[in-house]
């Protein structure tokens, strides 16, 4: 099953990166292949957990895809969690934490994603351009971040 996992340092607080990633709606406007997103329901989960359900849908030339999953935005732990709810995958799962760096002046970024596409054909035409969409996530984000809240030292 493929996988990506990164870990980034960056110039920005671990509260602000945690609501920049949290952000779903504004994907669209600076994440790669995220062509719309559209959050389907809000609702709240003790203790400062949000719990969203998203339909995201990804395009690379003539291919288009929506797939939906529920987003578990722990605030007080700084982590979000994505699960897979339904869509052209048999099994997604993606995990976003934020760790304090140099006294909470930084971040330590550490996303991981795993996945399997349901269907074997859409896997090898996808496959290698969601691996290369992964890679390029970690500067998308963070080139976000220098945009909405400066760039600093």
């Amino acid at each position: 099953m493929p996988s990506f996992s990164n870990k980034r340092v960056v110039n920005h607080s671990p509260a602000d990166m945690f609501a920049l990633v949290a952000d779903v709606e504004k994907y669209p406007e600076f994440l790669p292949l995220c062509e719309a997103l559209r959050v389907r329901r809000r609702s709240q989960s003790g203790e400062g957990v949000e719990i969203l359900v998203a339909d995201m849908t990804v395009a690379y030339k003539l291919i288009r895809e929506t797939f939906t999953s529920r987003v578990s935005l722990d605030g007080p732990r700084r982590v979000i969690h994505v699960e897979y709810l339904d869509g052209p995958f048999s099994r997604l799962d993606n995990r976003w934490e934020f760790i304090s760096a140099d006294e909470g002046r930084k971040c330590e970024v550490r996303f991981h994603i795993s996945y399997e596409f349901r269907s074997r054909t859409l896997g090898l035409l996808m496959g290698a351009m969601f691996d290369a969409a992964f890679r390029r996530f970690a500067d998308a984000f963070e080139k976000r971040a220098d945009e909405v809240y400066g760039k600093t030292a």
